[in-house]
């Protein structure tokens, strides 16, 4: 029961209400919106988790630098403080990785966010940022027959590589031993995933750069960066490693406006970290799509939980590609999320992305369909919002070609420990640290195919999303889904995305 619960725009997620209502008076409220012209070494558009981490690792590498940094709205305003609080690592990516980046490679890849995850867990320590950092891994069960081999290639690629034991799977009775589901099968156990509030990690990234001298600028909106605008059709952007004489040649101009006036930057390099609203810049359009995300979270349950068996702070996902994700709180919630919302056309992030109660009222039937028992719990709240996806569903990092411009989107969803990875490439690229070894994954660089201009884009991402979900619906009432559902579902596969089931 939603118990008129609904989500809105114009509310916050609980994670971040939660947050914010903790901050100490003199962090709270909006930072100034930029006024005027200013001039620094580096410019980081967007306030979320890559422009953060980018920050951050700025200031490491090159304390005394000048850096500004730009939010259209509060910094953990977007998904940084909206997500589901994962942080997982890639080792279910591995097949992927060895397609694109070869087994040396992928490895290589796959160890460098799990070492970010545990970096997290420490920088939280050491910055004295409360953000729930459990470490206690990442369940995936199979609710259905159709799901039970949705992890068998990745299991058996670790194994390959002779990393096994960081994705594992298990039989239907070693999940019930961590959490009783009357639909739960087998599962895997990647051993190396936490959870976190993710608002708190936002805003304490915020607060520790801010008295680190990085000048951030809330409510100030990008509208021109380097010459382009932002618009609704993208064409096909280029990328690649930075040009040989990047911070040498000309300077990065950003425009900005805000409720008080125009301003602008003038920078020496400028890193663009905008998640789902990169998709709306020409750059980046064709080779993002856009779809929604959401999360319901119920009341206080802990005894429901005990009951569960539910007890050790696990992430736990199901087998469809529009995933259930669900995790715990402290004072016993349940956090669920459901990906299989709407598609957004060209680049627009507007009211289907944070108010569509249909996509709310799926997420609660997911969670009373996994946990039967828990049909009578309240939901205390609801709230969406957009996630960025490319086409082979990894993140991509690299530079405009002759221009000192460098961005990183593109997470498909799981964006924590990955964009701690995209921050170290984002400032190893904008100060030129040739030699830091971030640069060396094969993530930099990397451009996914680009996907059909508007309107086809968004006519297939709607076509194909309502046939996915139709389809795994049905294997979930253990029904059999209509052929024509069936092929529409798998068609992205066919044309060399790698996007739904196969």
């Amino acid at each position: 029961m939603l118990d008129g619960v609904r989500p809105s725009g114009a509310r916050r997620s609980w994670w971040l209400r939660e947050t914010l209502a903790t901050e100490p008076p003199e962090l709270a409220g909006a930072a100034p919106p930029l006024m005027g012209s200013s001039t620094a070494d580096v410019v980081v558009v967007g306030g979320g988790y890559t422009g953060l981490w980018t920050a951050w690792r700025l200031s490491e590498l090159e304390p005394g630098a000048r850096i500004v940094l730009l939010e259209a709205d509060i910094c953990g305003g977007g998904p940084s403080g909206r997500n589901g609080g994962f942080v997982s690592g890639w080792w279910d990516e591995l097949p992927t990785l060895i397609g694109r980046h070869g087994p040396v490679g992928a490895l290589a890849t796959a160890r460098a966010i799990d070492e970010a995850v545990d970096s997290i867990g420490d920088w939280c320590v050491t910055n004295g940022v409360d953000a729930w950092f459990t470490k206690a891994g990442a369940l995936s069960v199979s609710a259905a027959p159709a799901q039970d081999a949705a992890w068998e290639q990745a299991v058996e690629a670790c194994r390959a590589l002779g990393v096994g034991q960081e994705y594992a799977a298990l039989s239907a009775d070693a999940v019930h031993a961590k959490v009783v589901s009357p639909v739960f099968r087998g599962g895997v156990f990647m051993r190396g995933a936490a959870t976190i509030q993710p608002a708190a990690l936002a805003r304490g990234l915020r607060r520790v750069l801010l008295n680190r001298g990085v000048s951030i600028h809330e409510r100030t909106r990008v509208v021109e960066l380097d010459g382009e605008r932002p618009g609704a059709l993208g064409r096909v952007g280029a990328a690649g490693r930075r040009a040989p004489d990047g911070r040498a040649g000309r300077p990065v101009r950003v425009r900005t406006v805000s409720a008080r006036g125009s301003g602008e930057v003038i920078a020496h390099a400028a890193v663009v970290g905008l998640n789902a609203w990169a998709a709306a810049w020409p750059s980046f359009g064709r080779r993002l799509v856009t779809w929604s995300s959401y999360i319901v979270l119920t009341e206080p349950i802990p005894d429901r939980l005990a009951e569960l068996g539910w007890i050790g702070g696990e992430g736990i996902a199901d087998g469809r590609f529009t995933l259930h994700y669900l995790r715990t709180t402290p004072d016993g919630r349940i956090a669920l999320g459901g990906g299989g919302g709407r598609a957004g056309f060209g680049g627009r992030i507007g009211p289907a992305f944070t108010e569509d109660l249909a996509s709310v009222r799926r997420a609660a039937a997911g969670l009373r369909r996994l946990f039967p028992i828990l049909r009578d719990v309240r939901i205390d709240d609801a709230w969406g919002g957009p996630i960025d996806i490319t086409a082979d569903h990894l993140p991509m990092f690299g530079s405009m070609p002759g221009r000192p411009v460098h961005f990183g989107h593109g997470y498909s969803g799981n964006g924590v420990a990955p964009s701690v990875v995209g921050g170290r490439i984002l400032a190893a690229l904008a100060v030129d640290r040739h030699d830091d070894p971030a640069l060396a994954l094969p993530l930099v660089g990397a451009v996914p195919r680009a996907f059909p201009p508007e309107p086809l884009r968004y006519a297939g991402a709607r076509i194909v999303r309502e046939a996915i979900v139709r389809t795994e619906s049905a294997e979930e009432r253990g029904a059999r889904p209509g052929r024509l559902m069936r092929e529409i579902s798998r068609l992205p596969r066919r044309l060399g995305y790698h996007l739904g089931p196969e």
